[in-house]
């Protein structure tokens, strides 16, 4: 029988199929999701920063895109996923509130999204699908055994990607 993992804020899990991941409110944060197709391995990060650097308490490492994703391959191979045959679906980086100002701290979301895609780029992890932006909250089902991200948000109908 297929469990569903909760991950949590400034979060990451991994899982084989038949289990899922899932993560809730990704406002301005980023759901990170990743598989090994031929090993059903999978992992979800919840992003919630961009850049660890820019803060003096880095210290929980899945909170942000540039420590957070390394540590989620880091498990994957560990669990016996191969590096090579990665594939991410990204979902998230709303911009939630409206302000006349576009300060960097106010376009959290935005920055998440691209440090989140520079970060797979880097890694050479394809990114096939994504639903980010605009300015409402997802909730994220994430199934590793055949790569349906699930997205629901209120007030829209559920959809996968």
């Amino acid at each position: 029988m297929s469990e569903i993992i909760k991950v949590g804020m400034a979060d990451l899990k991994v899982c084989r199929a038949p289990d899922g991941l899932t993560t809730l409110g990704l406002g301005s944060c980023v759901g990170v999701a990743v598989r090994d197709a031929a090993r059903g391995i999978g992992g979800l990060a919840h992003i919630m920063l961009p850049d660890s650097t820019a803060v003096r308490d880095n210290s929980n490492i899945p909170k942000f895109a540039d420590t957070g994703i390394d540590e989620l391959i880091r498990q994957m191979v560990a669990m016996g996923a191969t590096r090579s045959r990665l594939e991410a679906k990204i979902a998230g980086g709303a911009q939630m509130f409206a302000f006349s100002q576009r300060s960097a701290t106010v376009q959290v979301g935005a920055r998440n999204v691209e440090a989140v895609k520079q970060k797979l780029g880097e890694l050479r992890i394809p990114i096939l699908a994504e639903d980010t932006g605009q300015n409402f909250g997802r909730t994220v089902i994430y199934y590793p055994a055949n790569g349906s991200f699930l997205i629901r948000a209120v007030g829209k109908e559920e959809y996968i990607i």
